[in-house]
Formats: structure tokens, sequence, C-alpha cells
């Protein structure tokens, strides 16, 4: 695995994500109350960018067919959605750059 410095944490605002892209890797990253959250940017359903879809309550939801996701873990919670989406690990280094850890 490998760390990959992606934004400064000023770059992000709270509960909007937003894609990246680690390597030909679409990422969603997403600030909340509770941490910094990264998940492949691909919903499981329908291959769409889960970085166009809202958050709350420590999920994020597809905008297409509402399918929702765990911050945490990428698993999916409900309906359309069987299937749970890659989840990666965050750090912030030098108390301003997000990084995310991805094979």
């Amino acid at each position: 695995m490998t760390w990959h410095q992606v934004v400064e944490t000023n770059e992000l605002e709270l509960n909007k994500p937003v894609s990246i892209d680690i390597d030909g890797d679409p990422v969603m990253l997403v600030k909340t109350e509770q941490g910094i959250f990264a998940l492949s940017d691909v919903c499981s359903h329908a291959e769409v960018a889960l970085s166009e879809g809202s958050v709350q309550d420590g999920k994020v939801e597809c905008w297409l067919h509402g399918a929702q996701f765990d911050l945490a873990s990428g698993a999916a919670v409900c309906l359309p959605a069987t299937k749970s989406v890659p989840s990666f690990p965050t750090r912030i280094s030098n108390e301003v750059v997000v990084e995310v850890e991805i094979k």
C-alpha cells in the first residue's frame, strides 16, 4: 500500500463529496464531523459517481437510484445496492494535507 497526498484539509467542505483521481482510480473523498473518508467513486449498483450524491448520517447516497454506502466501511446499507464499494484509509499529514492509502 502507498500513501498519496491528495488535497489540503481547507479544500474540503463539510459533507460535500469530491472526486479525485489516484493513479487512474476514481476516489470519492468527503469530510464529515466524524473524520475524512475515502471510498471508490463508483457505485457498485449503477457504476456512476458517488461523489455526485449526498452525504448524511455517516452514509453517501447515490444520486441515481438511492443506494447508500457506509462512509467508514464502504458497505452497502440499502437497496438497490447489495455489494460494498472499496474504502481506503485516510490520514492528515503535517496538520493540513489529506493522504489516502491505496494499493
